[in-house]
């Protein structure tokens, strides 16, 4: 199974795809609205700014798993996110990473080793998953690496399809 077949919804709770996305340079990452580090927004918007016309976009997947700083209801999250942040980039429904329950998506991103060579269980929100324009998971970012660090920058440039 390709990630473009992993089944998601919009925030809203509507059925979508990541077939939508087919093509791109891909950045998902777990997010959180409570966290420390939910000022990774920020970069995160920077980097669509940045390179949404070339190709590339970042995926948002909410995720409460991590001492529950992520509690919000959709509208919540939505409003909290476009209102601190004014974060432009695709947000999907609220899921789980880890565990019995984890998204299908999931099951496939963490498959994928870090730079470490350590692949598993996401460590904590801010986790980023860079996906190549053919599906392919390419690289994986743990989450103290900021939006802006050049190893995440250039790994990005080098996806950006031509």
């Amino acid at each position: 199974m390709s990630i473009y077949d992993a089944p998601v919804a919009t925030l809203k709770g509507e059925p979508a795809s990541l077939a939508d996305q087919q093509g791109k340079a891909l950045l998902i990452v777990n997010v959180a609205s409570k966290c420390g580090l939910t000022p990774q927004y920020t970069g995160l918007e920077k980097l669509q700014e940045t390179y949404g016309d070339r190709g590339f976009s970042v995926l948002g997947f909410p995720c409460n798993q991590f001492a529950g700083q992520e509690p919000g209801t959709a509208d919540e999250i939505e409003t909290f996110c476009s209102t601190t942040y004014g974060v432009t980039f695709p947000m999907y429904e609220k899921v789980e990473v880890n565990g019995p329950d984890r998204h299908p998506l999931y099951e496939q991103l963490t498959a994928v080793p870090d730079d470490e060579g350590k692949a598993g269980d996401i460590s904590w929100n801010f986790e980023k998953f860079l996906i190549s324009p053919e599906g392919e998971v390419v690289a994986r970012f743990r989450p103290l690496v900021e939006p802006e660090a050049p190893e995440l920058v250039s790994a990005i440039e080098a996806q950006l399809p031509s």
